[in-house]
């Protein structure tokens, strides 16, 4: 489990069928093998390690349902260990488990901030709200406006400078984790009552 709050960023160094080494610094502190790092959000298992890089396992599913397969050597990713039990969890609950891909549509500068726009698949957006959570790239991020199949997120000077989300130009594919506590929702609301309902929301106190 992570919490969306990107630790470093790292450079790929090698691009093999089924492998992706990563050069990096801090996140190897506390890092053996069968350890769990995210990878642009992808929850991945170090297989080598070094003093200056790790190796993960990629599967082909993997490669199929996020960016990772567009990766070349000496692109930046976004890293982040697993949370720790009793930490601050600064984020979001975030699995590392990709829901989907989403491309950048527009970009605009808002005094020192980027608001940045994304065209999301079109199942996905029940699951997300605006001020709700979500995480882009493995970042943690709030939703400040949505619309039929895109939302948008504001990212301040810091988040644009210790991220690889600074650097994103439109037409840019990113990987989605939407939140999973919207997704249990659905799943006990369907599984009670065949779908969320105005009786079920005001029985479990969302409504009035």
């Amino acid at each position: 489990m992570f919490t969306g709050i990107v630790e470093e960023i790292g450079k790929v160094s090698r691009v093999q069928p089924g492998e992706l080494t990563v050069n990096v610094g801090t996140v190897l502190q506390g890092t053996g093998l069968g350890s769990s790092i995210a990878v642009n959000g992808v929850c991945l298992t170090v297989t080598i390690f070094n003093s200056n890089s790790f190796t993960v396992g990629v599967q082909p599913e993997t490669l199929r349902r996020t960016n990772l397969g567009a990766l070349k050597i000496g692109d930046a990713v976004n890293l982040e260990r697993p949370m720790t039990m009793g930490g601050r969890l600064g984020g979001h609950l975030v699995q590392g488990h990709i829901d989907d891909t989403g491309k950048v549509i527009s970009i605009k500068k808002d005094g020192e901030a980027l608001l940045m726009r994304f065209e999301v698949p079109h199942e996905l957006m029940r699951y997300i709200v605006v001020k709700g959570f979500i995480a882009v790239d493995g970042l943690s991020l709030t939703v400040v406006e949505r619309g039929d199949d895109s939302f948008s997120v504001a990212l301040i000077d810091y988040t644009q400078r210790h991220t690889t989300m600074g650097k994103r130009k439109v037409g840019d594919t990113v990987n989605l984790e939407v939140d999973i506590i919207a997704k249990y929702v659905e799943s006990l609301a369907g599984a009670r009552s065949g779908g969320v309902t105005l009786d079920f929301l005001k029985e479990q106190g969302f409504i009035s």
